[in-house]
């Protein structure tokens, strides 16, 4: 049996949100009461992403000064740049910039902007690609990017449009290895606050090792149902987490294995119908409808990918 990383690697979890809207850009409250609201909650982590637009003075928070022993922050923006085959800006989310990220110049594209966040040391991830049509032609050209939003809280609640599944599985079976997180978005505007998050495992709540684990896929995303462990077996996929109605296996196209049953905490799926599919991810479903998903496996190694 093969056991997942994530889960026997040394460490403890944190909860962080990395798509986070001030008064900076166009959130509603400002810098301080968001971190109070997210310290307050339980959270570990936090990045301030608001819109690195001229309008707004190219606002790259600096929160630095708001980090202490038990709670930490990350440096990041919204970077945007023109243009996609469906809007006049790409929105790209970077976390861990530098506080001198210079603005993107008038020749510089989306997907060189997301090279140089990169290059820069940041966490690349696709927001809110349903929010905003992005086409899987389009994100094939965002080569830097390292991660897509699996769910976005605030576009789901505003906009019925939170998913990015589909986004992330073509990407997937175009052999791109990209990860999947989850975020709240909150502009404080609607109850887009607490909504979805990471649970990261990392060697100690700072900024560098978040980062690392970020980079290496050490967390899984969840609005709330616990994934415990994920181990591999050579006929079956085994899942232990909270209490749940449904667990679910996807996989290239309509490939899939699941389980469906009352207050489950242990999920024995058959790996034969994934047995073509390079790749699986684990939904969990809780009995109240919401979700946890793991990062992307891939059957040739058996890991999360980098």
């Amino acid at each position: 049996m093969t056991t997942l990383p994530l889960f026997t690697a040394p460490g403890r979890f944190l909860r962080g949100n990395l798509h986070t809207h001030t008064t900076r850009s166009d959130g509603k409250l400002p810098t301080e009461q968001v971190i109070g609201l997210y310290r307050d909650a339980g959270y570990d982590f936090l990045a301030i992403t608001d819109h690195f637009l001229a309008r707004y003075d190219w606002p790259l928070v600096d929160t630095r000064s708001f980090r202490d022993q038990r709670f930490t922050t990350l440096l990041g923006a919204e970077l945007h740049a023109p243009r996609t085959e469906m809007s006049d800006l790409w929105h790209i989310v970077a976390v861990g910039l530098p506080p001198d990220f210079a603005p993107p110049t008038p020749e510089e594209t989306g997907p060189a902007l997301a090279r140089r966040a990169r290059e820069a040391g940041a966490f690349v991830g696709m927001p809110h690609p349903a929010w905003y049509s992005l086409s899987l032609a389009d994100a094939e050209t965002l080569d830097a990017a390292h991660a897509v939003e699996i769910y976005n809280h605030g576009c789901q609640q505003m906009h019925d449009k939170g998913d990015g599944a589909y986004l992330l599985d073509g990407m997937l079976d175009k052999g791109h290895r990209l990860l999947a997180y989850a975020c709240d978005d909150a502009h404080f505007r609607s109850p887009d606050f607490g909504g979805a998050w990471i649970e990261l495992k990392a060697g100690a709540n700072e900024p560098d090792d978040i980062l690392e684990a970020l980079k290496a896929g050490q967390f899984y995303s969840t609005q709330g149902p616990r994934i415990e462990a994920i181990a591999v077996t050579g006929d079956s996929i085994e899942v232990s987490c909270s209490p749940v109605k449904g667990v679910l296996a996807v996989g290239c196209g309509f490939k899939m294995s699941y389980k469906f049953a009352d207050s489950m905490t242990r999920a024995v799926l058959p790996l034969e119908p994934l047995t073509a599919s390079p790749w699986f991810r684990i939904v969990i479903t809780g009995e109240d409808g919401r979700r946890a998903w793991s990062n992307p496996v891939w059957m040739a190694s058996l890991a999360t990918p980098v």
